[in-house]
């Protein structure tokens, strides 16, 4: 079953255009050292924040009409095998649905999009292929984001990739493989990493890019996409 992590019960930034309720899955694929959600992601950060399906449906009912959708995010959404019954029941309500997910998951991410289950797709490319060798799982992890990026692109739904830039785990030469594999994307969303909260407690704003470099990024990036945007 699908475990509730949190809930923001009214934003106008994470669906492009609509009024959203965002909603948190726990647990994740991934084990990305600046992930800024550590307490969905390891156990030991969990303070019992679980929040019950029924809550979460109940708070939808009285928003009929208010929201025009839903965000699930995580974590990672895609790591539960009934995913799809959840989205089923948001969308009977009459809800949009925006998900977010780190690609890791293809054929989970086909599926619901044969479905028909989902109106908007973000995917975060997380790495070079270089550093998905060595940080995410090897070849096999690559591949998984190859296949995931292409069935994203496919699809004819709404979507947007999106890259969290941290000093120290991506480079110029980063960028570089990272907007190659996502060519002619309809767009792409650069972050800069925020000092915060993170897995690895190490990381600093020493590890954010100044605002001059994330220009560098970003003409290095629209040589294979026409569409780049600094968030």
């Amino acid at each position: 079953m699908v475990k509730i992590g949190g809930l923001e019960k009214s934003s106008l930034i994470d669906y492009p255009g609509k009024v959203s309720a965002v909603v948190f899955t726990y647990g994740c694929s991934l084990r990305c050292p600046y992930c800024h959600n550590p307490e969905l992601v390891i156990e030991r950060f969990n303070k019992n924040i679980q929040i019950t399906q029924k809550y979460f449906f109940d708070f939808l009912k009285k928003r009929i009409g208010r929201l025009d959708g839903v965000v699930i995010t995580g974590g990672e959404p895609l790591i539960y095998d009934d995913l799809d019954i959840f989205i089923c029941k948001i969308k009977k309500m009459g809800f949009l649905v925006k998900l977010d997910t780190n690609g890791m998951h293809p054929d989970k991410l086909q599926y619901i999009i044969d479905k028909g289950l989902v109106d908007y797709i973000a995917m975060d490319v997380k790495y070079s292929e270089s550093s998905y060798i060595k940080l995410a799982g090897g070849k096999i992890a690559y591949r998984k984001i190859s296949k995931s990026i292409q069935i994203i692109m496919n699809s004819g739904i709404e979507y947007e990739f999106r890259t969290t830039y941290v000093k120290g785990i991506h480079d110029l030469d980063s960028v570089e493989q990272i907007a190659s594999l996502i060519k002619d994307s309809r767009v792409y969303y650069i972050q800069n990493f925020r000092e915060g909260k993170s897995i690895d407690p190490t990381l600093s704003s020493e590890n954010s890019f100044s605002p001059t470099e994330l220009k560098k990024i970003k003409k290095i990036a629209k040589k294979y996409i026409k569409n780049v945007i600094i968030r």
